[in-house]
């Protein structure tokens, strides 16, 4: 029995010797790659936390001792060691979350997989402990070095430092990345930090320190290392930026280093305010696949051969992040004006192209979609066209400046949205599911779907030639499905799919949606009612030919992978009751829900999104409902 198979809950972590918490971490690392490469999920994260999780879960005692987790990528080990080990269903429907989840263990605190924002939990948990009288709780919260680039943190450090009060740990866990090599001044500053000579010395065995000593020499440094890093790296450190910040600093620490790492947790939790722990860990230890020039691709994985890190789930299809890629490549060199920003993401938005082929016209802001999104407007203001490539549940934390300092300016910014709709096993938090109800109540913005590779570079070139507006472009996960011809392109830009002789029912289809509205009309044939199928191309504003079309058939039904609340379905009925057409009108979307982890297809089943299903509520709604008069004579003469 591997040591990992005896861990059923944190204090099992406590009779373990240093001998077998060695092997522990070893175990755990095996488990991970053997598990994940067979589910996909985040492996490179969670390898470089095991000694570190290990370590926490030793010093403070969970659940009493809140820990918070930013992001909760990186939270597979502390599943792990609160016991929950059945990994084979991992982000599949019914298994394990990717990330912490309430509903799984009380050991869960903070749901949410957006960074940066744990220090604000913590901030709000601490400061309730101190003020309910619970002093002898403890809050943990491990944020990454790629999520201090976003505001929040800053904003929670700022506050948390104006009351000392309390017992508040924040455990900075530096790997040098976010998704992608972390960027700006304060990766620079921590880079200085990694290489300065005191704590090379400190990590690597101080060779030049204590091998003139003999062996007594090193079994002391063995024996003392912990402190030493903690002296030392105090000594040579503190009068540095967090200090600044009126916050207690121990570090740096080897991460991987499980006696110093427990140690310094040792220090922080006896101090009665709040302390940061500054620890160096390395992406992807333990799996050399993961360590190599490549490693980013092992932030989070697919299905892959553990021996050689190669993906074995191939298509052969392209990916929407790389078609985009491509045509944004070949629009740039003709249009000097177009610039990519990126949030810490840009290979996995496929802004990598642009990068390689004009790397000053890419701009990497790290996690700070707010700065991003107004920067982008002053690019704008500058001359240039900045086009931002997020992933759509990622762009809900810069609503205000996509409203205030975009639109509001009328800046000719473009956002493409990746993940948008259902994105399936990263579950509630990362589904894009929000972005047409959000984003349409902005003035004057222009949302586009594309259906297939065409209608992506046709709606692209046409989205940055807009110069007096924001424009958007919402991509799903995946690859890019099969192309999906139009019969026919109106004056307005609206493409008609299909076409029967008899009009009863309009079938608007956004984006991808269309292949499902399409078997939707062939089903429907089969009941004798008659279907149009169209894709309005841009959704947001409504095309002035789908309120003639609506006015032409006796039921609209609008299909869409946003929700129903505020969707485009709902957008067009306010339009046609504006244009006086009382044409019947059906949202078929998602609900206002958070919806969990699964496969996209199980999840759009489960909502109701199937040909069949959409189907069967149309012909029972065309059988049974009142016709307005103005059509029920029609209707009987059919």
């Amino acid at each position: 029995m591997s040591v990992l198979e005896t861990i059923r809950g944190p204090r099992d972590l406590d009779r373990l010797t240093r001998e077998q918490l060695t092997q522990l971490a070893a175990d755990i690392r095996a488990f991970l790659i053997g598990t994940v490469s067979r589910t996909g999920g985040h492996l490179g994260p969670n390898l470089g936390v095991v000694e570190l999780t290990i370590a926490i879960h030793r010093v403070f005692h969970s659940p009493e001792d809140a820990i918070v987790w930013d992001t909760g990528h990186q939270s597979y080990v502390h599943k792990l060691l609160t016991g929950r080990q059945d990994f084979s269903r991992l982000r599949k429907a019914g298994g394990l979350a990717g990330y912490p989840s309430r509903a799984e263990s009380e050991h869960d605190i903070v749901e949410s997989s957006h960074a940066s924002s744990s220090l604000s939990w913590a901030d709000g948990i601490s400061r309730a402990f101190q003020v309910t009288g619970q002093r002898d709780r403890h809050v943990v919260a491990v944020v990454g070095d790629g999520a201090l680039t976003g505001g929040m943190t800053w904003e929670a450090l700022n506050n948390i430092s104006d009351d000392n009060n309390r017992r508040l740990v924040i455990v900075v866990n530096d790997n040098g990345r976010s998704y992608a090599p972390t960027i700006g001044g304060l990766a620079h500053y921590l880079n200085e930090v990694r290489t300065r000579r005191t704590y090379r010395d400190i990590q690597l065995g101080s060779k030049e320190l204590f091998d003139r000593f003999g062996r007594p020499g090193r079994a002391i440094y063995r024996g003392t290392r912990g402190a030493l890093h903690g002296f030392l790296a105090r000594f040579a450190y503190n009068d540095r930026m967090y200090s600044n910040l009126d916050i207690k600093y121990l570090g740096p620490i080897d991460g991987h280093d499980e006696a110093a790492v427990e140690n310094a947790l040792q220090q922080a939790k006896h101090y009665e305010l709040p302390v940061l722990v500054h620890v160096i860990t390395q992406k992807g230890r333990g799996y050399a696949p993961a360590r190599n020039d490549e490693a980013d691709r092992f932030h989070s994985v697919g299905v892959i051969d553990p021996a050689t890190g190669l993906a074995l789930a191939t298509t052969g299809k392209v990916d929407w992040a790389d078609a985009f890629g491509a045509d944004l490549v070949e629009l740039a060199e003709h249009d000097r004006r177009i610039v990519g920003i990126t949030a810490a993401m840009l290979l996995p938005v496929g802004l990598g192209p642009l990068a390689e082929r004009f790397p000053a016209r890419v701009i990497d802001v790290g996690i700070a979609e707010q700065h991003a999104v107004t920067s982008a407007a002053g690019l704008a203001f500058g001359g240039l066209h900045p086009v931002f490539a997020v992933y759509a549940t990622f762009l809900g934390r810069a609503l205000d400046q996509v409203l205030m300092d975009v639109a509001l300016h009328r800046a000719g910014v473009t956002f493409v949205l990746h993940r948008a709709g259902v994105t399936g096993p990263d579950g509630a938090s990362h589904h894009g599911m929000w972005d047409l109800a959000m984003l349409q109540i902005v003035p004057g913005i222009r949302i586009a779907s594309p259906r297939d590779a065409a209608t992506l570079a046709e709606e692209l070139a046409e989205a940055v030639a807009v110069q007096d507006a924001p424009t958007v472009l919402r991509l799903p996960k995946g690859t890019v499905p099969p192309a999906v011809p139009a019969l026919e392109r109106l004056d307005d830009g609206v493409d008609v799919l299909a076409r029967e002789e008899r009009q009863d029912v309009l079938v608007v289809a956004v984006g991808v949606m269309a292949q499902i509205a399409l078997e939707v009309a062939t089903l429907l044939r089969q009941d004798g009612i008659g279907a149009t199928v169209v894709d309005p191309r841009w959704a947001v504003p409504i095309a002035p030919s789908l309120i003639d079309l609506a006015a032409q058939h006796r039921l609209v039904v609008t299909i869409e992978d946003g929700v129903r609340v505020g969707g485009i379905g709902t957008r067009l009925r306010q339009d046609l009751r504006a244009a006086g057409v009382d044409t019947a009108l059906n949202e078929v979307g998602l609900p206002d829900a958070f919806l969990p982890h699964a496969e996209r297809n199980e999840i759009l089943a489960e909502a109701g999104l199937t040909p069949q299903q959409i189907a069967r509520d149309i012909v029972d709604q065309m059988r049974g409902a009142k016709l307005p008069a103005a059509r029920a004579e029609d209707a009987r003469t059919r």
